[in-house]
């Protein structure tokens, strides 16, 4: 099966075009689709197995970040995407993708239905905007995507990124190993909150949890924006010191192309199935 991955645009949203070209080099074939092109049916969920929510500022988050999206989607598409996902098809968000998510709440808990809100993003604790690169490390997660990754470094750009929900439901998450990834400092130590190395202050150092199924993975950071290594802040540095002795940086950074290849794997282990 080839795997097939729908980039959704639309209505500020401004990462299509690099999740496109993350997931193309990831060994899928990506195409990008206006959301009124879904709701107008001229496109289908039914042609694809991926479903991408990327980042940007839809609407300009005049309305909550993510949140004016979340309900065209579900006045318009709620069906079409239920169906998607109990056909086992993959869906990730980043970023304004994880605020219209989590608005959308797609986050289910063991025996819980999707559209149930248990989890929020609010506004950073220092109450502006943070673009700046973070450390995260992965949980022992359900999390298709993140399989074989143990840390990462990405690059943050959000208002709006603050992770919240009731310390019941940070138990159940915790319990069925539904978050993904925390924030911490270069030695994989917790932020415990602190800034800058939990950026936002969310809750218990989240940066990414996914739904009771692992198929459904949302985070802040933008692995689609550090796909190269020349992406990186210290690029020039490491070039550098690998030339001294007389290496050569790879080309992409394995741990955040892997979240991209990951899923593409689990599309073609299921067609082969």
């Amino acid at each position: 099966m080839e795997p097939k991955a729908l980039i959704l645009s639309g209505y500020g949203i401004n990462c299509e075009k690099e999740t496109a070209e993350a997931f193309e080099l990831a060994g899928a074939k990506a195409e990008i689709v206006h959301i009124n092109d879904l709701i107008d049916k001229t496109k289908s969920l039914n042609n694809y197995n991926i479903l991408v929510f990327p980042g940007g500022f839809s609407y300009g988050d005049d309305t909550g970040a993510g949140i004016g999206f979340a309900n065209k989607f579900r006045n318009n598409l709620w069906n079409e995407f239920k169906e998607f996902i109990e056909k086992e098809n993959l869906v990730i968000g980043i970023c304004n993708g994880f605020q219209i998510l989590t608005a959308l709440g797609v986050f289910a808990l063991p025996f819980e239905e999707y559209g149930k809100r248990t989890t929020a993003l609010i506004s950073n604790n220092g109450a502006r905007y943070e673009c700046r690169w973070v450390n995260l490390k992965h949980e022992n997660s359900k999390c298709v995507f993140t399989k074989g990754i143990s840390s990462t470094f990405l690059p943050v750009a959000h208002g709006e990124g603050k992770f919240l929900c009731s310390l019941k439901t940070l138990n159940q998450l915790k319990q069925n190993k539904q978050v993904v990834f925390r924030y911490c400092n270069s030695s994989l130590e917790d932020a415990k909150g602190i800034y800058p190395q939990n950026p936002n202050g969310a809750l218990f150092d989240i940066a990414g949890i996914c739904d009771k199924t692992g198929r459904i993975l949302g985070m802040m950071p933008h692995p689609e924006r550090a796909i190269y290594s020349i992406n990186q802040p210290d690029y020039q540095l490491k070039k550098e010191i690998t030339k001294r002795i007389n290496q050569q940086i790879p080309e992409l950074i394995g741990s955040n192309i892997q979240i991209f290849k990951n899923a593409v794997k689990f599309i073609r282990d299921k067609g082969e199935n």
